[in-house]
């Protein structure tokens, strides 16, 4: 178990927040529409990584992953980002937030399970309350944007009405439908646009349209070499 610390905003306020997370969770193919989810699955097969045994499908990685940091250190230059929203859960309450499910794309082709230990998950500092927010939750956007070779460029892009209503996500998920407090769950992805590739800089967003505001984080991807 370790503590993150977040600032909660409620629209009229905003209030610091610590939470022990002692779990982190990775929901991977949480398409709510076949087509989209069997895009990405296609997306994966091309670069040799085998189907998921089940859709959804979850995924357990150290929690000590999550990082706020502004840089990530990959060894070999095969990883990549992927924004995704972010539940948490604390005192009986769930916190939503945003974050990047780096991922070893290597070592993803023979273990998609070791893949998610390989590298750090930044995540915002931000994060709202799901109570706020389950209401228009189809409407919320994620988004990323990659620098690439020096230009930076849409990455990904969606609305969360393409995945799975986030109570069934949990109910699915977890052991009588109740999302566990100091869990840390990411909640599936969109197919990158132009394919997944590496960037020097990755950047992510959730904006809410509705009550007009953004959490975004971003981070830059110091390359380490690989001997022998």
């Amino acid at each position: 178990m370790f503590d993150l610390t977040f600032t909660v905003d409620a629209q009229d306020t905003t209030t610091p927040l610590t939470l022990a997370i002692d779990q982190m969770v990775i929901a991977g193919w949480t398409g709510r529409d076949p087509v989209a989810r069997d895009k990405h699955i296609k997306e994966l097969q091309e670069m040799g990584i085998a189907p998921p045994a089940s859709t959804p499908i979850y995924y357990r990685a150290s929690a000590r992953r999550l990082t706020q940091e502004d840089s990530i250190e990959c060894t070999g230059g095969d990883s990549s980002g992927e924004v995704e929203f972010v539940l948490i859960g604390w005192q009986g309450r769930i916190f939503v937030g945003c974050g990047s499910d780096h991922t070893d794309r290597k070592v993803e082709a023979y273990n998609v399970t070791v893949s998610k230990q390989m590298c750090d998950k930044p995540i915002a500092s931000t994060l709202w309350e799901l109570d706020d927010v389950i209401g228009h939750w189809d409407r919320m956007i994620l988004r990323s944007y990659a620098t690439i070779k020096g230009e930076r460029v849409l990455y990904q892009e969606g609305t969360l009405d393409a995945m799975l209503p986030v109570t069934e996500l949990i109910a699915r998920g977890f052991e009588g439908g109740k999302f566990p407090d100091g869990c840390a769950m990411f909640g599936g992805t969109f197919a990158a646009k132009g394919g997944i590739r590496p960037a020097e800089r990755f950047e992510f967003e959730l904006e809410d349209p509705v009550l007009k505001r953004t959490i975004t984080h971003g981070y830059d991807v110091a390359t380490l070499p690989v001997r022998g």
